[in-house]
């Protein structure tokens, strides 16, 4: 039996397999998954991000998170809190933010686990190369629009997929990593958009920004009213 889509809960159908797993595309929001049953133990998958090597100090690494911090500082304010979710072993864009004006916080499920960020709002919330590994992005994607304030920003980094085939999908090399077990297409995130009720701007093949809308002071109640 197929499974149901692990973020809408709509029926899903076979996509593709190699010879590691098989995939499934959701017929309503267009998200393809892993089969879970072929998801790692979490003490598994995070031997393989023990081996990432994530160095602040990397060009290389810097010129790859500028895809999103650059168009990001367009428009965030300076002196804007944010929070960096699922910043991994060795957290940099955060650094970078900083540098730039932005008061960071921290919050990884297995480097920073503290949960206390997890209890405020943001101007801003990135989570860079992560959504791909959410196995219940029916729960993960609700806590990351909870932490937006009013008029706030979600900016994400991932790769969408792109093309429509199967045999697109099976020469896609994004796939191939064990821990990669969600992957998006431009509808769904437009799915994402409408469901939390944010705008959408898809700024590149790997870079989408959502926010919440802003309070309109000209149509919100006075306090006591």
């Amino acid at each position: 039996m197929s499974p149901v889509c692990t973020l809408c809960q709509s029926a899903a159908t076979e996509f593709a397999q190699d010879k590691f797993r098989r995939f499934f595309k959701c017929s309503e929001c267009e998200l393809i998954f892993a089969d879970p049953s072929a998801n790692l133990a979490k003490i598994a998958e995070k031997e393989i991000y023990d081996l990432h090597q994530n160095d602040p100090t990397d060009e290389g690494y810097r010129c790859f998170l500028s895809l999103l911090t650059e168009p990001l500082l367009k428009r965030v304010p300076l002196g804007a809190e944010g929070l960096d979710f699922g910043c991994g072993p060795g957290p940099t864009l955060h650094l970078m933010l900083e540098d730039a004006g932005i008061r960071m916080a921290l919050y990884d499920i297995f480097y920073y686990p503290d949960k206390a960020p997890l209890e405020q709002r943001y101007d801003v919330v990135t989570c860079t190369e992560v959504v791909e590994h959410f196995n219940a992005p029916a729960t993960s994607w609700p806590t990351l629009v909870s932490l937006l304030k009013e008029g706030a920003w979600l900016a994400i980094m991932t790769s969408l997929f792109t093309r429509e085939t199967p045999e697109a999908f099976l020469a896609w090399q994004y796939k191939n990593d064990p821990t990669h077990v969600s992957f998006y297409t431009p509808k769904t995130m437009q799915w994402l958009s409408e469901r939390f009720g944010l705008t959408c701007e898809i700024i590149s093949q790997r870079v989408i920004f959502f926010q919440r809308a802003p309070v309109d002071k000209h149509t919100a109640p006075a306090i006591g009213v």
